[in-house]
C-alpha cells in the first residue's frame, strides 16, 4: 500500500472518529435540555407559550428569581424557563413533567387542562383587573342592535389563540343559536344562515375592520373596549356595543399533574404574598404587568368550566 493511499485512509478514519465523538457528545446532553425528560426534584420550571422567547424571558425571569429562594424550605433551588411555539408543545412538556408552571390566558389555560390534566393554581390580576367581558359592536348608523340579528353578517375577531376576541365570542354564539362559519377574507359574504368571521390579528386591525364597512361587526375584551390605543377615540364615536358576555378570568397560573403538593402549595403561597411584598413589585410590574393573585372562588371556577365546555363544542362544531 503506498503512502498516499495509507495518508487518506488515515485522514478518513479520523474524519469518521470525530464524527461519530460528535453525534455522542450531542446525544449524552444533560436530561435538562432534553424534551421528554423530567427536571431534577428541586428545579422549578415556569413555561410560557411564546411567539417572542426573547422579550417573554426578559418579563419571565425577574419574578421565578424571586419565587425561587423562598420555596428552599420544599427542596427548590434553581429556577428555569421553558418556552413553546403553541398549546400542543406546551401541553406535552406539562405531560411529561418538563414544565411545572406556567401563566396563560384562561382560553389556553383550559386548552392545557384538557390537553394534559394541568390545573388552576392562581387566578392572576393585571393592571388592577382581575376578569374581563367579551364585547361585541358594530358602527352607530348599523342596524344590528343584537347578536340574533347578526345572522348573515361578519365579525372580525383577532386569532384562535385569543379568549376574548375568537374563544368567547364563537361559544358564545353557538349559545345563542347562531352558526359560525369561518371565511377566506373580509371580502366574502357570510351565508344568510351564519355568521361569517374573518381573523383581523390585532384589536386595532378589529376595529379598523368595522369603522371602514370591510365587516359589520367585531368582538375585543371589555380591557380593550375602554383601552384608546386599541380602540382609537376617533373610531369610538363612531361605535355601538350590542351584547356584553359575562365575565372571565383574565389570566390563570396553572400547574402540571403530579407536582408535588408541597411544592404547589407552596407556590401558590409565595404568589398569593408578593402583591404585599415591596421586594416583588418590580417583578409583578414585568410579569405582564400584574397587579397580585387571587384564589379561585366558586364563581370563576363555574367561567373556567364554561370556557372548558366550550372550547369543547368550538373545537367540534366550528373547527
Amino acid at each position: 500500500m503506498g503512502l498516499p493511499v495509507l495518508r487518506w485512509l488515515l485522514q478518513g478514519g479520523l474524519l469518521c472518529l470525530a464524527s461519530v465523538l460528535t453525534a455522542g457528545t450531542a446525544a449524552a446532553a444533560p436530561d435538562d435540555t432534553r424534551p421528554g425528560h423530567a427536571e431534577p426534584g428541586h428545579v422549578l420550571v415556569l413555561g410560557r407559550i411564546s411567539d417572542n422567547p426573547k422579550s417573554h424571558y426578559a418579563q419571565l425571569q425577574p419574578l421565578l428569581d424571586y419565587v425561587v429562594p423562598r420555596m428552599r424550605d420544599v427542596g427548590i433551588t434553581e429556577g428555569r424557563i421553558l418556552m413553546a411555539p403553541d398549546a400542543q408543545q406546551m401541553a406535552s412538556y406539562l405531560r411529561r413533567g418538563r414544565v411545572d408552571w406556567v401563566t396563560e390566558t384562561s382560553g389556553t389555560a383550559v386548552n392545557l387542562g384538557l390537553r394534559s390534566g394541568a390545573q388552576p393554581l392562581l387566578l392572576t390580576e393585571r393592571s388592577g383587573v382581575r376578569d374581563y367581558q367579551t364585547v361585541f359592536f358594530v358602527r352607530r348608523d348599523s342596524p344590528i342592535t343584537s347578536l340574533a340579528d347578526l345572522k348573515g353578517h361578519t365579525l372580525a375577531l383577532q386569532n384562535v389563540a385569543s379568549t376574548s376576541a375568537y374563544l368567547v365570542p364563537v361559544m358564545t354564539l353557538l349559545q345563542n343559536g347562531l352558526t359560525p362559519e369561518i371565511l377566506l377574507s373580509a371580502r366574502d359574504a357570510a351565508a344568510p344562515d351564519t355568521v361569517g368571521y374573518v381573523f383581523a390579528r390585532s384589536e386595532a386591525n378589529i376595529a379598523t375592520f368595522v369603522h371602514k364597512g370591510m365587516v359589520d361587526a367585531g368582538a375585543v375584551s371589555s380591557v380593550d373596549w375602554a383601552d384608546p390605543h386599541r380602540i382609537p377615540a376617533a373610531f369610538r364615536r363612531d361605535f355601538r356595543a350590542i351584547h356584553r358576555t359575562e365575565p372571565y378570568p383574565r389570566a390563570v397560573e396553572v400547574v402540571r399533574a403530579g407536582l408535588d403538593p408541597k411544592v404547589r402549595d407552596r407556590l401558590q403561597q409565595v404568589l398569593l404574598d408578593a402583591a404585599s411584598d415591596p421586594q416583588a413589585q418590580d417583578a409583578l410590574e414585568k410579569f405582564f404587568g400584574t397587579s397580585g393573585f387571587h384564589r379561585v372562588d366558586a364563581q370563576m371556577q363555574h367561567r373556567l368550566d364554561e370556557l372548558k365546555q366550550g372550547l369543547t363544542r368550538v373545537r367540534m362544531e366550528v373547527e
